[in-house]
C-alpha cells in the first residue's frame, strides 16, 4: 500500500499578517508551522503503514524552501520520502492553482492507493484543496474523517460527523480522504528517527517539473484572488453605570429605557 499525505506550512496562529497590496500572507521562517491537521493526517497515515507490510509513506509539501522543516518534520515522525514543490512561480496560488499543482505532483510521484490531507489549514480555512486534487484525479473524495480502518486489500472503512449523527463510509482505493482532529495526533519521534530525518534528501520539484509554465501557476493564474483586507472597525461605544444604591439603579433602569426607545424609532 502507498500513501501520500500532503502538508501545508502556515503562519502561527498569533503571528498572522497580511500583505494589504496582494491580500496574501506574509510569511516567514520565525512564525513557520505545520498545519495541525495535516499532522492528523500524517499520524493515520502512519498507523495505516504499520499494519500493512511493505508499505510505504511519502510527504509533499508545496511552499517556500522553509517547507523543508515540516517534510524533516513528517521523516521523524514516519513519513519515508519528502517531495518539496518550491518555486516562485507557485507564489500566490488560489486553492484552485494548488489543488492542479499538487494532483500533478501526485501524478508524477505515484502511484498512490490513498493522498491524506488535513480537513483545512489554518491559514485559508477554506477546505477546498482536497476535494478539487480528488476532481482532478477522478478520484473518490471523503472530508472529516475521524476515524480511518482498512479492512482488507483495497477496502476500507471510514467514520465521519454528519450534523448531529456519525456516519460509517467504506470505499475502495485510489482515493483521497481529509480528516478532522478526532482522528488522533501524532506520537513524539524517537531520537534515532528525528536523527535519520536530519540528514535524508528531500526531493525538490518547480512548476516547469510538473509540467506548468510561469503564466499557469501562482497568483497569475488564479481565478480567485483578494482584492482587498479590511480590518474590522470597533464602532460601539459602551456606557458603564455603577449601581451603589436604589436611587442608582432608578435612574440607571430610565436611562435604559430611554436607550431603548430611542433604538425603536431608529
Amino acid at each position: 500500500m502507498k500513501i501520500a499525505v500532503l502538508l501545508k506550512q502556515v503562519p502561527d496562529s498569533q503571528a498572522v499578517r497580511l500583505d494589504p497590496e496582494t491580500g496574501t500572507l506574509r510569511r516567514s521562517e520565525t512564525d513557520a508551522v505545520t498545519n495541525p491537521l495535516d499532522l492528523c493526517a500524517l499520524a493515520a497515515a502512519v498507523r495505516l503503514i504499520k499494519d500493512v507490510p511493505d508499505s510505504s509513506l511519502t510527504a509533499i509539501c508545496m511552499g517556500p524552501s522553509t517547507g523543508e522543516q515540516t517534510l524533516r518534520q513528517a521523516l521523524a515522525l514516519g513519513a519515508g520520502r519528502a517531495i518539496l514543490i518550491c518555486d516562485r512561480a507557485c507564489a500566490g496560488s488560489d486553492s484552485y492553482v494548488t489543488a492542479l499543482i499538487l494532483a500533478a505532483a501526485i501524478e508524477r510521484s505515484g502511484p498512490f492507493d490513498l493522498v491524506l490531507t488535513g480537513l483545512r489549514a489554518s491559514d485559508g480555512e477554506t477546505g477546498q484543496v482536497g476535494p478539487e486534487i480528488a476532481a482532478k484525479l477522478g478520484w473518490p473524495v471523503i472530508t472529516g474523517a475521524e476515524s480511518l480502518t482498512r479492512i482488507r486489500d483495497n477496502l476500507f472503512e471510514v467514520t465521519r460527523s454528519a450534523e448531529s449523527e456519525k456516519e460509517t463510509l467504506t470505499f475502495r482505493t485510489p482515493a483521497l480522504i481529509s480528516v478532522a482532529k478526532g482522528i488522533g495526533q501524532a506520537d513524539l519521534p524517537r531520537l534515532e528517527r528525528k536523527i535519520w530525518a536530519r540528514r535524508e534528501p528531500v526531493t525538490l520539484l518547480t512548476a516547469n517539473d510538473l509540467g506548468f509554465s510561469p503564466d499557469e501557476a501562482g497568483l497569475k493564474a488564479s481565478p480567485t484572488r483578494v482584492v482587498r483586507v479590511l480590518h474590522p472597525q470597533l464602532t460601539r461605544r459602551g456606557r458603564m453605570v455603577r449601581i451603589t444604591d436604589s436611587a442608582a439603579l432608578e435612574q440607571a433602569r430610565e436611562a435604559f429605557t430611554d436607550l431603548l426607545g430611542r433604538k425603536e424609532e431608529e
